[in-house]
């Protein structure tokens, strides 16, 4: 849906623009001169004439006025900031369904609109990054996900649900912080979900974990029974905060650098959608607004 709507706003901005373009360069001066052309044959033009004869045809009157807004929001969106929002919980407690988020879309490179084709590399993803990508598997999907491992790290996750990265060129496999053992205000199929914080690079952040849940990853092994992964040069290995409750790179692989789309930076609004089982509203209806999650994301 994403790219269809850049498709179609790329579409109506480039015919806008054509038309902007051929009214000021051409088609103004050749209605300016037939107005003068009359006027030379006649003794004199009331205004009435004049604007009849000068008036703009209604699509090149219309191009004209919403070339300039279109034009300004494909730069904003395509090159600066894009609006998202958030659909699952597999970001809590970061980033709870209903929150819209601000994507920097610059952070990790310049890219065409449509193609995706990077123009201009202005930054790489760092360990901790919340990340916009294209989902790998159906890349007209959007996901979001934390950034775990860079391009050459080694991941491991380990059955106690422990993460453990040894960066490219080093021996050791360095174990992430966890700090705060706490039970939550989240619950997930009657259980109370354990808030845990974890540090990484300048970033520091909270995950939940489910106490009662074993963990079984195996649905991306590259090696049988081996529970790290070796992250590709061009790529990136992706976990959601919500560690037992999230699609992420540890089921479906790595994201190629050309699939990032942009760095989440802050939460622009917030709405709540709990509502009892004999509610008439819609469920699209939000039933509240969080203020006290508006801001920057860690």
């Amino acid at each position: 849906m994403a790219n269809t709507f850049s498709l179609i706003l790329v579409c109506v901005t480039l015919v806008t623009g054509i038309v902007y373009a051929l009214e000021k360069l051409v088609w103004a001066k050749k209605r300016a001169a037939k107005v003068a052309e009359v006027e030379a044959q006649t003794t004199g033009l009331d205004d009435k004439t004049k604007a009849k004869i000068a008036h703009q045809p209604w699509w090149i009157e219309n191009s004209v006025s919403i070339f300039p807004v279109i034009a300004f929001v494909l730069v904003l969106r395509s090159f600066i900031y894009e609006p998202f929002q958030i659909p699952s919980g597999s970001m809590m407690p970061t980033l709870l369904i209903g929150d819209f988020i601000v994507v920097e879309k610059f952070s990790y490179g310049l890219k065409d609109p449509v193609w995706r084709n990077q123009l201009v590399e202005t930054g790489k993803p760092e360990r901790g990054d919340v990340a916009v990508f294209k989902f790998p598997p159906q890349p007209n999907i959007d996901y979001i996900k934390r950034v775990i491992g860079l391009p050459g790290d080694t991941v491991r996750y380990t059955q106690d649900k422990k993460l453990c990265i040894k960066p490219s060129g080093e021996k050791q496999c360095t174990p992430v912080p966890l700090i705060n053992y706490t039970e939550s205000e989240f619950i997930q199929n009657n259980i109370p979900l354990i808030r845990l914080d974890e540090t990484m690079g300048e970033h520091q952040h909270q995950i939940l974990v489910n106490p009662l849940r074993q963990d079984n990853v195996a649905a991306y092994q590259p090696r049988a029974g081996v529970r790290e992964w070796i992250v590709p040069q061009g790529h990136y290995f992706m976990m959601g905060d919500n560690r037992d409750n999230s699609a992420d790179s540890r089921y479906w692989g790595f994201v190629p650098e050309a699939n990032l789309v942009g760095k989440a930076v802050g939460i622009w609004v917030s709405f709540e959608f709990d509502r009892s089982d004999d509610s008439f509203l819609p469920s699209w209806i939000p039933t509240g607004i969080r203020l006290n999650r508006i801001g920057g994301i860690e």
